[in-house]
Formats: C-alpha cells, structure tokens, sequence
C-alpha cells in the first residue's frame, strides 16, 4: 500500500508543478492586442492562437490530474486497517510477585522497646 501511495504522491506534486509552471507561462487577457501590432507572437510554434489553446488545454488536463490525485490521496489516507482495541491491549501483564511471609516476633522481646513505641504514636491532646 505504501508504494502506491508513493507514486500517487510523486504524480500530484508533478501535477501540481506543471500547473504552476503553465500558468506562469500563459499570457494574460491584455497580451492578445499586442499580437495584433506585431509583437511576434503569430510567429510562435502554435501560429498566433495555438499557443494559448495548447497551454490551456494542458493546464486543464493536469488539473483534472491534480483533482483525481487528491481525492486517490484522501481516499488512500483514510482506507488504512486500525489497529482494534486500545493502546493497553497490546501489553503484557506478569504476575504479581507473592507477598513476604509474616515475621514472628522474636523470642524474649523487650518489653520496654514496644511500650515507647506505643508512646511515640500517642498524639498529645
């Protein structure tokens, strides 16, 4: 699929060059009076029309090409597979490692050490 939407958009972007270079070559409307004066324009490779119907013809026909790359674009953009589910789906959970056991108290504790223990978390009133 990603070769074809690389030709795709190799064939727009060459489109969409040629049109702008056609266009920048094309005369504007105030240019057909100076032909009339004999600017040299009736001696072109077209004759004193050709060029203009020529160069219109391929900007026309390089739009169409333009239009139809970018709808193949956006068609082409929109149509990837997604991926179902969400981002955790593709983690992996390990088990919860087992609890320490308890430890007994020891044999012969001090008794003096638990009674300030219990004294220090006594909050003063």
């Amino acid at each position: 699929m990603s070769i074809l939407l690389t030709i795709v958009l190799v064939v727009h972007v060459l489109a969409a060059l040629g049109i702008i270079g056609l266009v920048l070559i094309q005369h504007g409307k105030g240019a057909d009076v100076g032909a009339a004066f004999g600017s040299g324009a009736s001696g072109s490779l077209f004759g004193a029309t050709g060029s203009a119907n020529f160069l219109s013809h391929a900007t026309a026909t390089l739009a169409v090409v333009f239009f139809v790359t970018s709808l193949a674009l956006a068609y082409l953009a929109t149509s990837r597979p997604k991926p179902s589910g969400g981002v955790m789906d593709s983690v992996t959970t390990q088990p919860a490692p087992a609890p320490a056991p308890a430890q007994a108290p020891a044999v012969g504790a001090d008794k003096a050490g638990s009674a300030q223990d219990s004294k220090a978390n006594e909050v003063p009133k």
